[in-house]
């Protein structure tokens, strides 16, 4: 069986690291502003070794104005992951779709 590729995606400071390390275990840094993660952090879902998580750096549209958003556009539009969690700020629902 191969690798199922999850991808976390949203808008920066949405809560997708925090979603990836509870998804994981992973550890990784998690801060209340935006651009905290600046590279994609990959790792395995608990108890499912055949899946892979992908933490990508925040993203406001597929135009990128910065060189984290070119990380995370090219990610989506060329690696092809079989899914791609569109996390959102349910605060600002309507900016984050």
């Amino acid at each position: 069986m191969s690798e199922i590729r999850i991808a976390l995606a949203g808008n920066p400071n949405c809560g997708k690291t925090t979603m990836f390390n509870n998804l994981t275990g992973s550890n990784q840094y998690v801060g209340n502003w935006p651009g905290v993660t600046v590279e994609k952090k990959e790792g395995k879902m608990k108890g499912m070794k055949d899946v892979v998580v992908t933490d990508l750096p925040g993203i406001y549209s597929l135009s990128p104005y910065t060189s984290e958003e070119v990380v995370s556009r090219d990610y989506l539009i060329k690696d092809n992951p079989d899914a791609i969690l569109d996390l959102v700020d349910a605060t600002n629902i309507e900016r984050n779709l």
